[in-house]
């Protein structure tokens, strides 16, 4: 769980509890507003499409599932404006090159044809 140095996430109380839980806490640096957006914009877009107005779910296995199939959505099929209104995968196929084999290496090398 990322979070800023809020006296809430900050207390001995909420460690425990995250102790217990298995959760994994991460802070962003003090002042840090830039870091600290970007985690509170992604749980924000979170919570509105996963909760759509309902306060629990009836297990964990369904709030697993809901925020499994949220997931794969974002990163397969949900387009983001920064990226140019593609998904972060077709983004990140798209940005990616072809990889040089030895033979178009040496080829491209001074002095060769």
């Amino acid at each position: 769980m990322h979070t800023d140095h809020g006296a809430q996430y900050t207390s001995r109380a909420f460690a425990d509890a995250c102790r217990r839980a298995g959760v994994l806490l991460s802070m962003s640096a003090i002042g840090s507003s830039a870091d600290n957006a970007l985690a509170e914009s992604f749980k924000a877009t979170f919570k509105r499409e996963t909760l759509k107005g309902r306060k629990t779910w009836f297990s964990e296995c369904e709030a697993r599932l809901d925020t499994f199939r949220w997931l794969h959505r974002y990163i397969t099929r949900r387009r983001h404006s920064r990226l140019g209104h593609r998904s972060p995968i077709v983004y990140e196929t798209a940005s990616r090159t072809t990889p040089t084999t030895l033979t178009s290496a040496a080829l491209s090398m001074p002095g060769r044809s």
